[in-house]
């Protein structure tokens, strides 16, 4: 079962719901889930169902313990204080402390491939619906750390972007191209830049490479090898190398990082 998530009190993640359900053909289920009407439909060699929670959507923690899924995938509104109209997607999960959900140094599996579906889609339908937003992938950040393969897919960064229709529709279709789209790629590790990588992002849209957890220039003086090992393991595909953004890693960090990468085994390309 493939459970796509909402949250009632998100203006952004409700508007992509209604996309959802106007687009494509969900059945409204006789079971509700936090008092609210859950829907589903057939998608892959599953079944997929959009929920809605009550809480904030970093708060989710508890949801696996009330559904199985396969695969979850969030929609949601991004924050940001500059209020750039964006489309993003990333894995949840704790880098180093929980500041905003989830557990602290924990990370949710990342389902690298689906990831980059949205993110193609995201692409297609930027241009389709002549939206003037970035298209980007975000660094793991955030709860829930999950023990599933997770996925945020949002609409930022501000009240007017939550309530953008026509943004909000290219997420939607974002999301279920995470949720229906078989395509698989390699996966590959993103280390350093900022927490919106426009590097990573484009190689991601001309190569046939899928990124999974992303470590940013910020947090990168957090991570030990523990960690390292935890964002290489806790990818669905087999991360088959790490991709540094070189310049977007401080002087500093530079030789610890390298001893914990030669360690891990996984290759390793400067760009």
């Amino acid at each position: 079962m493939i459970l796509i998530v909402a949250s009632t009190k998100d203006i952004a993640g409700m508007n992509i719901a209604q996309q959802i359900l106007d687009n494509y053909d969900f059945e409204k289920l006789s079971e509700m889930f936090h008092q609210n009407p859950m829907y589903s439909k057939k998608a892959q060699d599953s079944l997929a169902k959009l929920v809605f929670v009550n809480e904030e959507i970093v708060n989710t923690q508890f949801i696996t313990e009330l559904f199985n899924p396969q695969l979850l995938v969030f929609i949601s509104k991004h924050r940001s204080v500059s209020g750039l109209p964006t489309l993003s997607v990333h894995t949840p999960g704790n880098l180093s402390e929980a500041e905003l959900g989830g557990i602290p140094r924990r990370v949710s599996v990342s389902p690298a491939s689906a990831m980059r579906n949205a993110l193609l889609e995201m692409t297609n339908k930027k241009r389709e619906l002549g939206l003037n937003y970035q298209v980007c992938y975000e660094c793991t950040h955030h709860g829930p750390s999950l023990e599933v393969p997770a996925m945020f897919v949002e609409l930022g960064s501000s009240m007017k972007q939550w309530k953008d229709k026509r943004a909000a529709k290219a997420v939607a279709h974002a999301a279920m191209a995470a949720v229906s789209n078989q395509s698989k790629y390699p996966a590959v590790l993103g280390i350093g830049g900022p927490h919106y990588n426009a590097k990573f992002t484009k190689i991601a849209l001309r190569k046939p490479i899928a990124f999974g957890h992303i470590i940013p220039k910020y947090a990168v003086s957090l991570v030990d090898a523990n960690m390292v090992r935890q964002c290489v393991k806790k990818t669905v595909e087999k991360v088959e190398s790490v991709i540094l953004d070189w310049k977007g890693i401080k002087g500093a960090d530079k030789k610890g990082l390298m001893t914990i990468l030669n360690d891990t085994g996984v290759s390793i390309e400067k760009v």
